[in-house]
C-alpha cells in the first residue's frame, strides 16, 4: 500500500484524544505558555484534549506518567521541554525506552527546519517520536517557536496517518 491510499484510509481517523504533558523545574501552569500553544493548535486542527500534567525534570516520574498514559483512552502523547542537553533535560531518556518503534526522521526533518529558522543552534535540540501499545508518543522541546514548527509543518499534517498506522 502507498502512502497515498494510507492517507486515504488514515482520512477515517476522527478527533484524536491526546494528552500534554509539559516538563519544566522552573514553570508553573500560569507560565505554560508552550503546553497552551500545543493544545490550542491541536484544538483547532479538530483534536481534544484528555489530560494535561505539568511535571518537573524527574526521569521516574515522567516514565510513571507516560506508562499510565498509555493504559488512558487516549491515542497521542505530546511532551513539551526538558528536550536539552542540560544534566537535568531527560525526558528523551525517560521516554526512549518506553517506545517499541521509533521515527528517527521525525527529529532530522525538525532540525532540518530548524535550522532554516535559527541556524547552528538547531543541532542542539532534541525531539523524539514513536509508537507504544498503538499509541503515539511525541517529545519536543520546551520552546514555543520549536512546538509551534514541529506541530504545524510535522506533526498535525501527518496526525491522522501516524495514529491510524500506529493503531493497526
Amino acid at each position: 500500500m502507498g502512502v497515498e491510499e494510507h492517507k486515504d484510509r488514515a482520512k477515517t481517523v476522527g478527533q484524536i484524544r491526546y494528552a500534554q504533558l509539559t516538563i519544566s523545574d522552573s514553570r508553573s501552569t500560569e507560565e505554560d505558555a508552550t503546553g497552551r500553544l500545543i493544545q490550542r493548535l491541536l484544538s483547532e486542527a479538530g483534536h481534544t484534549l484528555g489530560e494535561y500534567l505539568l511535571l518537573t525534570n524527574d526521569f521516574a516520574k515522567i516514565q510513571e506518567e507516560v506508562r499510565r498514559l498509555l493504559k488512558a483512552d487516549l491515542e497521542l502523547i505530546v511532551t513539551a521541554g526538558g528536550t536539552g542537553i542540560g544534566r537535568r533535560d531527560v525526558t528523551i531518556e525517560a521516554v526512549e525506552p518506553i517506545l517499541e518503534k521509533q521515527l528517527p526522521g521525525f527529529g532530522e526533518l525538525f532540525r532540518a527546519l530548524s535550522y532554516a529558522e535559527v541556524g547552528s543552534s538547531a543541532f542542539l535540540s532534541r525531539a523524539l517520536l514513536g509508537t507504544a501499545l498503538g499509541k503515539v508518543i511525541v517529545c519536543l522541546p520546551g520552546s514555543e517557536e520549536a512546538a509551534r514548527l514541529a506541530l504545524t509543518k510535522l506533526l498535525i499534517p501527518e496526525l491522522r496517518h501516524l495514529v491510524w498506522v500506529a493503531g493497526r
